[in-house]
């Protein structure tokens, strides 16, 4: 479990338990209001419970979970994750979701976020974690330059959302400058 006392939430392992509020949170509802914010231009294909439990417990064998629950209050709200961009060079971006609506513009994301990069660079050999959403997505991209992250990439109008073109944005952040910002912040 990571937490810091005075933030409002803490990331943890999923367990076995969290599994029907998590599939109930991403599949339990049609269009799902995160849906509208998580790249909305990839479809959500639905799995049943079954489905999502067995795949759940098979990467769950592995070392370092690639993704984390992020709970406030006890109450699993969302998770953390990330996923390889390239493998032998330490190339990973991080994700965020926060599922339940009323955790929404509250900081809860952003404290989450921090949590999890530092977790990264503290569990990998990383010399940078970033993050990849679309310029729609303003929340997310607020969260990333608060904890530091720089924009590294604007890929003009690339992602079509309700018909409208987007911006795909990059943003990350290198170990060097996250070391500095926790010296910094002692």
């Amino acid at each position: 479990m990571i937490e810091d006392t005075a933030l409002k939430v803490k990331i943890r392992p999923i367990q076995e338990e969290d599994l029907p509020i998590l599939w109930d949170y991403i599949y339990g509802t049609d269009n799902p209001e995160w849906k509208r914010w998580d790249a909305p231009y990839f479809p959500l294909e639905h799995k049943d419970f079954e489905t999502y439990k067995q795949e759940f417990l098979q990467k769950a064998e592995e070392y370092l979970p690639s993704s984390m629950v992020i709970a406030a209050s006890e109450k699993v709200i969302g998770i953390v994750g990330y996923y390889w961009e390239h493998r032998d060079s330490n190339w990973l971006e991080a994700g965020i979701v926060i599922h339940n609506p009323e955790y929404w513009n509250g900081g809860y994301g952003t404290e989450a976020l921090t949590l999890w990069v530092d977790f990264l660079f503290s569990s990998l050999p990383l010399a940078r974690v970033g993050i990849t959403t679309w310029s729609g997505n303003k929340r997310m991209m607020k969260a990333a330059e608060k904890i530091g992250m720089q924009l590294e990439g604007r890929m003009r109008k690339c992602r079509i959302v309700n018909g409208k073109y987007y911006d795909s944005i990059r943003m990350g952040i290198l170990r060097e400058e996250w070391e500095e910002k926790v010296i910094n912040k002692k």
